[in-house]
């Protein structure tokens, strides 16, 4: 069988059995490697794709519906029309800006191996920064590394700033800036992040047992009840209670492991540590082995 062709050829004698076959394969293709999303429409449309996939497409084959090769005048003219094709979808500054910072975004998906749900989100609140012309005077990498931070706090994916600052290529200090003037521009409901989470992540990192994590998370639970960690820097206290907790269960022996390994400074974590000690009532070691 011939699939260009449709005709069904003898391999022996090389004669031509029948034409016009019809295909006995699927009718519907898999754009998925997996095969877990199975469309009978082509690519699905995506806010990540600069024009949300819904363009035309002119293919590179030399071929006609029949399967016979096509002369040189039309294939000349079908270059031509292609080039303009290809024109036509970026005509404007913006599909241009679109086109670069959804490349962009793409590398991102890839460093950090975001969602898919989070990407969508994330061309989501660029688009709309676009429209309210926010971009204006900033980088492009900038407002696309804010919209991803902004786009994991709310589908509930643990990325900090300094996470998506290394994958972005973009200092931490213009992430944060062009973060809060997308929260305050586009009116964004963003949830506080939860300090649990970086407790079970730096544990997992540093290499404590089940004990001093759990120990964590109930020192933090206290902290929370009595808005010790309202305000502060939610990677900060996870760190501070991890270091007292490592400090009972001796597992955790300096200062300089947990912050290395939650990125922050050890003054933040001496001075977070030393907070929670004065909150919580702690006066000493043997009080956090007795509670």
């Amino acid at each position: 069988m011939d699939p260009e062709t449709g005709e069904l050829i003898s391999v022996d004698s090389g004669q031509v059995i029948s034409d016009n076959a019809l295909s006995l394969g699927p009718e519907w293709r898999s754009f998925d490697p997996a095969e877990a999303d199975r469309s009978r429409a082509g690519v699905p449309s995506s806010l990540a794709r600069h024009d949300m996939g819904l363009s035309t497409v002119i293919g590179r084959t030399d071929r006609d519906a029949a399967g016979h090769a096509i002369d040189s005048n039309m294939r000349f003219r079908m270059e031509r029309l292609k080039k303009w094709d290809s024109r036509s979808q970026r005509h404007l500054p913006s599909e241009r800006n679109l086109q670069k910072a959804f490349g962009i975004l793409a590398k991102i998906k890839d460093r950090m191996s975001l969602p898919d749900s989070v990407i969508e989100k994330a061309a989501y609140v660029y688009r709309k920064a676009q429209e309210k012309k926010l971009i204006r005077g900033r980088t492009i990498g900038a407002v696309l590394a804010a919209s991803v931070l902004i786009a994991s706090r709310q589908m509930g994916v643990l990325r900090t700033l300094d996470d998506v600052s290394a994958s972005s290529d973009v200092k931490p200090k213009e992430v944060g800036r062009s973060y809060r003037l997308l929260v305050s521009s586009l009116e964004l409901q963003v949830p506080m992040v939860d300090s649990t989470k970086h407790v079970a992540k730096l544990a997992n990192n540093i290499g404590v047992g089940e004990r001093t994590k759990r120990r964590a998370l109930a020192m933090l639970a206290d902290a929370q009840r009595k808005g010790v960690s309202v305000g502060k820097d939610p990677m900060g206290i996870a760190a501070s209670v991890l270091y007292l907790a490592g400090q009972v269960t001796g597992e955790v022996r300096t200062q300089a492991d947990v912050a290395r390994a939650a990125g922050v400074t050890e003054i933040t974590v001496r001075n977070r540590a030393r907070e929670l000690k004065v909150r919580l009532g702690i006066r000493s070691a043997a009080e956090l082995v007795a509670n």
